[in-house]
């Protein structure tokens, strides 16, 4: 079988899919249906010097994201409390959200174990990850009672925009039923943290006006860090083996915690990683800015402008997550993650995160697997035909990837 170049020295085999290969796509001769993976090769022994030069940026990166972190927190030393909770009864799904089955969680793979529901744990909790309303961060744990392992290995799953940690439940019990301590939260402005329909956007346009919040990306991504204070405290859970994913909004979140925190061992952003920078520049940013439009319309008005333009996207990033389209854009953001083993999922045909825009942070990272000599620890796999989202052989992709780095 033919094999196709792609980035740098890295081959990957054509896979079977319903769309004819003719419609090639992007990253210089990646085609629709390809996964990107390194070539199997012995592990090499790199040299300290070069293995420390290559992580300086990494350390750099995450120093200076924890610094814009902090920045926008009322206090970022409060201790960090546990409080009981109880299952919620009547979840807050936001927007225009169309509930129903998700038949792509339902894929997830699952062990049929006798009694499950019986067996199955429930925990319902309130973590303290700083003061203020949004600093009491809800929190779904569903794991098996009867486990031969004292410690195990535990995976914490992001949800979509306008959606709760409820929406992941079928995601939790199939972890669960194969072992994994399953964990969810509901994102900033989301699920307990909303007390109506419209508070995410009514948080967007607020920290637009005020600059006091982050509430896009980066305000999760602090609870985050402080959902890793707890769980690796945990005597139950291998603190080595905490892994992270999410869709789209959650993907964002899983991408930029495991950049910050190397706590998180394992990871698998679905649908979310993209370039920022890329798609200001190549003019790509519509799709991103229709899914919070909102925000964008209140910062058009208050710049005096016609329309949204590149310079109401940019001044909009910068005010609401800093540094999201420069210095911790994918480029340098997605590289940091090495040399843990990373996963990223996309669709071919996805306006929110083009492929094109992927190029260089696909690149920069291949580099740093290559460097850390663990090129089998990085994969994307660009789905076609398929837009913003999540599939069922995405879901299932992201469970053997789990399995075979945290299992």
């Amino acid at each position: 079988m033919a094999l196709a170049p792609v980035l740098l020295l890295a081959w990957v085999p054509p896979i079977t899919c319903a769309r004819p290969h003719s419609h090639v796509f992007l990253l210089r001769g990646l085609h629709a249906g390809h996964y990107l993976t390194a070539p199997a090769t012995k592990r090499t022994c790199i040299p300290r010097r070069k293995m420390e030069t290559a992580a300086l940026p990494a350390v750099e990166l995450r120093s200076g994201l924890l610094q814009v972190l902090r920045s926008r927190r009322c206090n970022p030393e409060v201790s960090l409390t546990v409080e009981l909770g109880k299952p919620v009864t009547h979840p807050m799904y936001q927007g225009n959200t169309i509930l129903g089955r998700s038949e792509a969680m339902e894929a997830c793979p699952k062990e049929n174990i006798p009694d499950f529901k019986e067996k199955l744990i429930e925990e319902n909790l309130y973590l303290t990850t700083e003061e203020g309303e949004q600093g009491r961060l809800p929190v779904l744990i569903l794991s098996l009672r009867e486990s031969p392992r004292k410690q195990r290995p535990a995976i914490v799953f992001l949800h979509s925009s306008y959606k709760c940690k409820e929406w992941l439940r079928p995601l939790l019990e199939a972890y669960a039923s194969r072992g994994y301590i399953a964990v969810a939260i509901d994102s900033r402005y989301h699920g307990e943290r909303a007390s109506s329909t419209n508070t995410y956007l009514e948080a967007l346009v607020s920290a637009w006006k005020k600059g006091d919040t982050m509430p896009f990306i980066f305000d999760t991504v602090w609870d985050l860090i402080k959902l890793g204070d707890y769980l690796t405290q945990r005597e139950d859970i291998d603190p080595a083996k905490i892994g992270i994913t999410g869709e789209s909004l959650g993907g964002m979140h899983a991408w930029f915690a495991a950049a910050v925190d190397n706590r998180y061992a394992v990871v698998v952003p679905i649908i979310g990683v993209q370039g920022f920078k890329w798609a200001i520049d190549h003019d790509k940013w519509q799709a991103r800015v229709d899914s919070i439009k909102l925000v964008f319309e209140e910062a058009q008005i208050d710049l005096g402008k016609k329309e949204i333009d590149t310079e109401v996207v940019k001044k909009v990033w910068d005010r609401i997550a800093p540094g999201l389209d420069s210095q911790f854009d994918a480029p340098y953001s997605v590289p940091a993650i090495a040399p843990r083993p990373l996963l990223i999922v996309n669709g071919a045909d996805d306006p929110r995160c083009p492929l094109a825009g992927l190029e260089t942070p696909v690149a920069r990272a291949v580099e740093a697997y290559k460097d850390a000599g663990c090129l089998e620890k990085f994969q994307l796999i660009a789905e076609p035909g398929i837009g913003h989202q999540m599939t069922a052989s995405m879901v299932k992709n992201a469970s053997d990837w789990f399995d075979k780095f945290l299992k």
